[in-house]
């Protein structure tokens, strides 16, 4: 046997080069993942625990925050930053608890001012004959909240009152701060008032006016009475703190005139500039603020 042939008798080997089994690698990344059973599995046979019921909502109930903050006085933030500070009441108790909840016919104190859980609207209007403040369906009478209707979803009340027979402007508001300081007798606002009277003012007669009368034993005040320019001595100008319609008609009832007229030109600043009769418009920011100044 020769060298050659000696060599071609051994057994060919069985490396991986030569199509031999390969080993399965252990090395970093390619080990085998064993599964591991979750936590949150059922075993067989369990069954899952029943959800507990949310309790249902009350409708009637809101948040403290939230009441504060959609009455309009600040975010919800805010409010917990007021609440917290104990400058939040309910029903005249200081309360500081976050989460706390009230219900729409609790009495809630801001700072000392009492809220509601709605923003506050401001609406002038220049109302037009043939409608009240105040509601009498026995008289017939037309009420200004129909001369409103829609505007707003806020419970809006007329600022003061004002008859079927006097125009002019009239302010509605859902802000009870501002209803009672313009229906208050001391309030300081002025009012400017055109009057049409059935015969010509004497001037004696306005300077009485002027110089102050005393009317069903009370003093009443002017702030000022003219005659309007380029006008018959009929047509009176006359400014008053009063938002009371009827002590206007009283002063010239009481000098045995007859008011034919009476129409509110200007309320606390605000005027009927393009605001034709029958129209209404919401008040500007500014004209909010002024108005809680004035």
């Amino acid at each position: 046997m020769t060298r050659h042939q000696g060599d071609n008798s051994k057994k060919k080997g069985t490396s991986a080069r030569q199509g031999g089994a390969k080993k399965p690698s252990t090395s970093r990344g390619n080990a085998p993942l064993r599964k591991t059973a979750s936590k949150f599995a059922t075993k067989p046979g369990e069954q899952k625990a029943p959800k507990s019921p949310k309790a249902p909502k009350n409708p009637d109930e809101i948040r403290l925050n939230k009441y504060i903050a959609n009455s309009g006085m600040c975010s919800r933030r805010d409010a917990d930053i007021y609440i917290q500070s104990g400058n939040v009441k309910v029903n005249g108790v200081p309360v500081t608890e976050m989460g706390y909840k009230v219900k729409l016919t609790d009495v809630v104190q801001f700072d000392g001012s009492t809220i509601t859980p709605e923003k506050k609207e401001y609406l002038l209007l220049n109302k037009p004959k043939n409608f009240s403040t105040v509601n009498d369906e026995n008289r017939g009478d037309s009420n200004v909240l129909e001369l409103v209707k829609g505007a707003t979803k806020a419970n809006l009340q007329p600022v003061g009152r004002m008859d079927k027979t006097t125009t002019g402007l009239l302010l509605f508001t859902n802000d009870t701060d501002i209803i009672t300081k313009f229906t208050s007798p001391n309030q300081r606002s002025s009012k400017l008032y055109q009057v049409t009277l059935d015969k010509n003012l004497k001037y004696d007669d306005l300077e009485k006016i002027s110089n102050g009368l005393t009317i069903d034993e009370f003093r009443v005040y002017v702030e000022e009475v003219t005659y309007i320019e380029d006008q018959p001595k009929s047509e009176i100008g006359i400014k008053m703190k009063t938002a009371n319609v009827k002590i206007v008609r009283k002063i010239f009832e009481h000098l045995k005139y007859n008011v034919i007229k009476l129409d509110r030109v200007t309320f606390a600043g605000l005027t009927k500039k393009n605001l034709p009769r029958g129209n209404w418009r919401f008040l500007t920011e500014q004209e909010i603020i002024n108005l809680k100044n004035s």
